[in-house]
């Protein structure tokens, strides 16, 4: 059993710290902190109705190494669970390094201003960590995270190389909102809106953002747009699976939303660069996310399912073979476990499970690394237990497109 201490308190550190409250005996007890006391109260609150344990709680700004390296040196948890902004991660290693603790995010390091995710600046922290006899664990969300575990499966239970690798994210769910996102609106809007890039033969082939679109028919939800994008997990996929000569991911929208985005796009209120407003310097983008639905209030209203998985192909035994594998995720059902929809449930049950990989000692080792790096196997069990059951099925060939 070991104590964690979880930074951040949006809708997946809710999910994440409701679960690993319902593991006691891999978390004898958890901490969390934000920069807002208020929300991890209201957390805490919710998980003691719910499970009756408690959650100490604290308020912290993560952007300030000295203060989250005084904390972590008066909790001493086992491990820092970091569901903070992306924008934080190089700070809460520091602070992680400073401290001597394990450190664990699910979402890779973005410069703040500039729209551009990607692993080079948390890689750089591998002799450092290994130095120190520490352990981090990058990108164990959904996707990143899960989809990477799925294919780290893929290859060691259903085909002995994989070709191609598409990743196929969709929400079927429907909040009733014109226009809402469904994590941070800041971190969606960046990432939707930038350059498309697809994994292509030892080279990245980059696209303008959503243009390239498929329609797909997904189990439990039906047949929905989805759109070519970028996502950190091709990248970290193609550095320790290089065999794959082709990794594509691909996400749903309906038309209200690219319509919409289209719309703020146009008029300016995606930008990062700051303006001047009244003699005030703000980012269009900020303001934006101010003024838009709060993601974890959308929790109650949201129905419907969401669809994630992996399609593979390779060959098994000299013969081409494609395998789909997924998790299905009920928007209800996750707000009646937690009080939170399915976008964060997906993300923050991986969350929790990394973290039992974690301190638990399942996985381990000095060093920087990422999720596809370790056996699938005990992370699959695990999601299958704690609410996010998959399926496999073997299609009759490749996806077409």
């Amino acid at each position: 059993m070991a104590k964690v201490l979880v930074i951040g308190a949006g809708g997946v550190g809710s999910v994440a710290v409701h679960k690993m409250a319902m593991n006691p005996d891999i978390f004898s007890e958890v901490v969390l902190a934000s920069r807002t006391l208020a929300k991890c109260d209201a957390i805490a609150a919710s998980v003691k109705q719910r499970t009756g344990r408690d959650v100490a709680t604290y308020q912290l700004d993560a952007d300030d190494v000295a203060a989250t390296t005084a904390l972590l040196n008066e909790l001493k948890p086992a491990l820092v669970v970091n569901l903070a902004l992306p924008y934080q991660d190089l700070n809460i290693m520091e602070a992680c390094l400073a401290a001597g603790v394990n450190y664990m995010d699910t979402a890779n390091y973005e410069p703040i201003d500039e729209a551009k995710f990607e692993y080079k600046w948390q890689w750089a922290y591998q002799e450092r960590f290994k130095e120190a006899g520490l352990t981090a664990l990058l990108g164990s969300g959904f996707d990143p995270g899960v989809t990477s575990v799925f294919a780290t499966w893929l290859k060691k239970h259903k085909l002995d190389s994989i070709r191609t690798l598409d990743i196929l994210d969709c929400n079927g769910g429907d909040h009733g909102q014109p226009f809402a996102t469904n994590f941070n609106p800041e971190i969606n809007i960046r990432e939707v809106t930038a350059p498309a890039r697809r994994w292509e033969k030892g080279e990245w082939v980059e696209t303008p953002a959503l243009t390239i679109k498929q329609t797909f028919d997904f189990e439990a939800v039906g047949p929905k747009n989805m759109y070519l994008m970028y996502h950190e997990e091709i990248e970290s996929l193609a550095h320790h699976l290089p065999e794959i000569e082709r990794i594509r991911f691909w996400m749903t929208f309906g038309d209200a939303y690219i319509t919409h985005l289209t719309v703020l796009q146009n008029v300016g209120m995606t930008r990062i660069d700051p303006v001047i407003y009244e003699g005030k310097e703000i980012v269009p983008l900020q303001f934006l996310k101010a003024v838009l639905p709060e993601p974890a209030s959308l929790g109650a209203l949201t129905k419907g399912k969401t669809n994630i998985g992996d399609i593979a192909t390779g060959l098994k035994d000299g013969v081409e073979k494609t395998f789909y594998i997924y998790n299905i995720c009920d928007h209800e059902e996750a707000y009646a476990e937690t009080g939170n929809q399915a976008i964060s449930y997906t993300t923050g049950v991986p969350a929790m499970i990394g973290a039992a990989m974690l301190v638990t000692g399942t996985w381990g080792g000095a060093g920087v690394f990422n999720i596809e790096q370790f056996n699938p196997d005990p992370y699959m069990d695990m999601l299958n237990k704690h609410g996010l059951p998959w399926q496999v099925k073997e299609l009759e060939g490749p996806l077409e497109f």
